[in-house]
């Protein structure tokens, strides 16, 4: 992981690019800030009334005392179109996700990383109602770059969606394989199941295999297949037996998992049993970077999450 980091780190050197971290008061986000701070790579804003930090040299805008509120507001109340009101633009600036993402659509900032103290709708709502979806893209979706040594595989969507349809699923897939390539990862990617090619039938094993058809109509250039199961995705001597012909199967680095609970769960058992470390969410489709930790990450999460958000901005 070391290595994946000092890679992203080359790629962002004189960029300068700026990351906000709303949750402030938070003393890992506190502890993050301090260490991007003092490495000078990506700059971090943070959100809050945190002197402390400030007398360290990092950036500290306090919503309260913010020069540039109704700067905000407007643009608040123009990209809401009528949905918001001046009054209850303020109102809802007082909240750092939603100061935060403001931020960031307005230019003062190419990222966001937040949820250490918030849930994951307290920070994509925001980013939903602001930032939006990039054009032709219907929802957001969770992926989680996995690595362990110099291997890097993407799961995806481990966050979001819970009960994706093929459509779902073909977006899901099309957005990985993006997220793949921005992270120097060639995708291969997989559309999982409990069956391979076929080797069971049901509503569960059409819809990914429909979902296939729809990804290839969306990128005839993506290298994909499904439905795999994981060890046909993964090993080769399976592959050759289960999917004989396949050009993804037995050597996959995208994972499209069928439904939320299996995407979750399987990027768990690959971080505590297999010892890969889970970096994400990222959330993909946006049309400039908001991303997500989990309420249990770490200081060196929010750390290492800052540097791909920033890595994001660059595409």
């Amino acid at each position: 992981m070391t290595h994946f980091i000092d890679q992203i780190k080359e790629t962002l050197k004189s960029k300068q690019q700026t990351i906000v971290l709303p949750e402030g008061t938070d003393s890992r986000i506190q502890e993050a800030a301090i260490r991007l701070h003092e490495e000078g790579i990506i700059k971090p804003v943070v959100i809050g009334n945190v002197p402390e930090l400030s007398e360290r040299g990092i950036e500290v805008i306090n919503p309260e005392t913010y020069a540039y509120i109704e700067e905000l507001v407007e643009a608040f109340v123009l990209r809401r179109k009528g949905k918001t009101t001046p009054e209850q633009a303020r109102e809802l600036l007082k909240q750092v996700n939603y100061f935060g993402t403001l931020l960031v659509y307005t230019g003062k900032a190419n990222g966001l990383v937040s949820g250490a103290a918030h849930t994951t709708a307290d920070t994509v709502r925001p980013a939903l109602q602001i930032i939006k979806t990039k054009p032709g893209i219907q929802k957001t979706s969770g992926a989680f770059i996995m690595a362990k040594g110099d291997t890097r595989y993407v799961f995806a969507d481990c966050a979001i969606t819970i009960a994706p349809t093929s459509e779902d699923l073909a977006e899901i897939a099309v957005e990985s394989a993006k997220t793949a390539s921005a992270f120097g990862i060639d995708p291969k990617v997989a559309l999982l199941s409990f069956s391979t090619k076929g080797s069971a039938v049901s509503e569960e094993t059409e819809k990914v295999s429909r979902a296939l058809e729809l990804a290839k109509e969306k990128d005839p250039a993506l290298s994909i297949d499904g439905e795999l199961q994981f060890d046909a995705s993964l090993v080769p001597s399976i592959a050759a037996k289960k999917a004989p012909g396949s050009e993804v199967a037995g050597q996959a680095n995208v994972f499209v998992f069928p439904t939320l609970e299996a995407g979750n769960i399987g990027y768990k058992i690959a971080e505590r049993l297999g010892g890969f470390e889970a970096i994400g969410p990222i959330l993909q489709g946006l049309n400039q970077p908001v991303n997500d930790l989990s309420r249990g990450c770490s200081a060196d999460d929010v750390y290492k999450l800052s540097y791909l958000t920033a890595a994001q901005s660059l595409q």
